[in-house]
């Protein structure tokens, strides 16, 4: 698996990772998700980068122009509910794409252990194609590796880029283990160090879910 971080040079993506961190920002749900959809738009542009491409005449007003541009339509999948304003950024630019949603959530029990519970997959036909993963953040890495098996179910892509905002290292790691696939790219805005005993990332940004739509009361 390649790892890109982007956040190892200095653009304005720090910027936007800095307002998303930030709690006196964080209470403006709006100016949340708008980051995060930027930074969704930073990170399709580089992604971008890795595609196929073929020249096409475009016809103007005052005659012909040879334009370089992308082959292909990506498929853009997210995790709900915390990938979508992440996916919309993705959306905005690669605006011809085919979009996948799955449903996957933390379940806690009593002792305050999980399971992730992986409810629903709406998904393309994957066969050939270049797979968009988005989830903001990557902790333990369990939910991602569920996600995408699931996926697989669908056809196998010719690569998965898989999208995160805020990095674990443990949860890059099980990725590394776990991946049945070694056509994978995982770009990350940001690599954080430590993971709590209760799975999550410090210091992270708290619950993008909840930061996005407001505070939920329970995972059915």
């Amino acid at each position: 698996m390649e790892i890109k971080i982007l956040s190892e040079k200095n653009t304005v993506l720090n910027q936007f990772i800095s307002e998303i961190r930030d709690v006196s920002v964080q209470s403006d749900s709006l100016r949340f998700r708008r980051n995060m959809e930027r930074i969704g738009e930073i990170m399709a542009y580089e992604i971008s980068k890795q595609l196929v491409y073929e020249e096409r005449e475009v016809t103007t007003p005052l005659g012909i122009a040879n334009v370089v541009v992308p082959a292909e339509k990506p498929v853009l999948a997210t995790i709900l509910r915390a990938g979508l304003p992440l996916h919309q950024g993705m959306l905005n630019y690669f605006d011809g794409a085919d979009s996948s949603f799955i449903s996957a959530f933390r379940k806690y029990s009593k002792d305050g252990s999980f399971h992730i519970e992986l409810e629903y997959i709406s998904c393309p036909g994957l066969d050939d194609r270049t797979l968009v993963l988005c989830d903001p953040m990557l902790a333990t890495g369990s939910s991602m590796i569920l996600a995408f098996n699931s996926l697989l179910k669908n056809g196998k892509p010719r690569h998965t880029h898989i999208v995160t905002v805020i990095a674990c290292k443990d949860g890059i790691n099980y990725m590394q283990k776990h991946l049945c696939s070694k056509n994978v790219t995982l770009w990350a805005a940001a690599v954080d160090e430590e993971l709590t005993v209760k799975s999550f990332i410090v210091p992270g940004l708290g619950d993008a879910g909840d930061l996005a739509y407001g505070n939920k009361e329970h995972n059915y």
